[in-house]
């Protein structure tokens, strides 16, 4: 995925659903990120989520950023998967 250094804060990057097939509290999941990054996930629908920038990117410091989200239910004991999302940022003249 690319991404413009100009993009705003709040900006949707990536959109994804997770589903466990278990009941109950074993099919209730939630995700996070690993890592300091300037995304942040934010929860739509029950097993829906975005992936949203949360402050101004900037090229010339970070040129692409893999950010890895973990997802996992609310079982005992807990399970885990995790994906690494490829976000390049794009330059924008700063001149």
């Amino acid at each position: 995925s690319t991404l413009s250094e100009a993009t705003p804060p709040n900006t949707v990057v990536a959109l994804f659903n997770v589903r466990d097939r278990d009941l109950g509290d074993n099919g209730r999941t939630t995700c996070d990120l690993t890592g300091e990054q300037p995304f942040r996930i934010m929860l739509l629908a029950a097993d829906a989520y975005a992936l949203v920038t949360s402050e101004t990117l900037d090229r010339e410091q970070v040129e692409e950023y893999n950010v890895t989200v973990r997802a996992h239910d609310e079982g005992s004991p807990t399970l885990s998967a995790w994906k690494i999302l490829l976000v390049r940022l794009l330059d924008v003249n700063d001149n």
